[in-house]
């Protein structure tokens, strides 16, 4: 009886290591978040929101200029049109940086709940034209909400818009692909890494959001207009990477339970062979 107290105080001791409450926390790059007897770190990634082209059919209707906001990058790719020589934007994507991930941790996964990145895009109507009279918008500092299917994000815009923080931008059609790490796959000695890759499609503006892009752009009804037809404003496809290095006191608990285990089985071997 006292061997069999024994042993399930050491097998006790083993699955502790594994065993957590699921806590509601947001890990930060540079920071670490202890769950499961692991110290989860190095968060890494980053953030590719894609124009889609009727949102670019509106860019060039206002002749509006699209550039980037470090730490953001924004290649902007334009074409030629060969009977007129007009020149006119084809394509534009920005990718940012990922600051932060917010998610259910426990000891045996995440569950990514949202995610921030920096930086952003600016874009300016510096001339008037049928579709604006003028203006400007910045938008960064994107922020996902997995859970509403929401995108948040800072803004500042011309014509005395000025500056508006954590603006509910769009509304996310369909997320694709992974928002989990299985952390019970990783190996509880050593170091360990997961990267998890999904898409956000079918972004749709949020009626506030779209009167302070026509103010802050001056859009003229025929620019409003244009606007309008804009259905999906893009797709963003993220990747996010995060690793592990076991905690000392989770290693330490881990030699004590197979310490114990040896020990007992030791013992075990010990009663049923007597030395006479």
């Amino acid at each position: 009886m006292k061997f069999a107290i024994k042993t399930m105080v050491a097998a006790a001791a083993l699955v502790a290591v594994g065993v957590a409450q699921a806590t509601v926390a947001t890990l930060t790059v540079g920071g670490s978040i202890t769950t499961g007897g692991y110290s989860i770190n190095s968060l890494s990634g980053e953030g590719t929101l894609t124009f889609s082209s009727a949102l670019i059919g509106a860019l060039n209707a206002a002749k509006l200029q699209v550039t980037a906001v470090a730490p953001a990058t924004t290649p902007v790719i334009f074409k030629t049109n060969a009977a007129t020589q007009v020149i006119s934007i084809s394509s534009v994507s920005a990718t940012a940086p990922v600051t932060s991930l917010t998610g259910d941790f426990t000891g045996m996964g995440v569950t990514v709940t949202g995610v921030a990145t920096a930086g952003g895009t600016l874009q300016t109507a510096a001339t008037s034209n049928i579709a604006t009279n003028g203006g400007s918008l910045q938008i960064t500092n994107l922020n996902v909400d997995l859970i509403a299917k929401r995108v948040y994000a800072d803004l500042v815009g011309g014509n005395g818009v000025g500056a508006k923080a954590n603006v509910y931008l769009w509304d996310i059609a369909q997320v694709t692909g992974s928002t989990s790490i299985d952390l019970s796959k990783w190996p509880l000695t050593g170091y360990a890494q997961s990267t998890v890759n999904n898409t956000l499609s079918g972004l749709t503006i949020n009626a506030a959001a779209f009167d302070l892009f026509a103010t802050s752009l001056g859009l003229t009804a025929n620019g409003i207009t244009s606007l309008k037809t804009v259905t999906d404003y893009g797709v963003i496809n993220s990747t996010i990477t995060v690793s592990s290095v076991p905690e000392p006191e989770t290693l330490a608990l881990m030699g004590l339970g197979l310490a114990g285990i040896s020990l007992t089985t030791r013992r075990r071997r010990a009663a049923c062979h007597p030395v006479v």
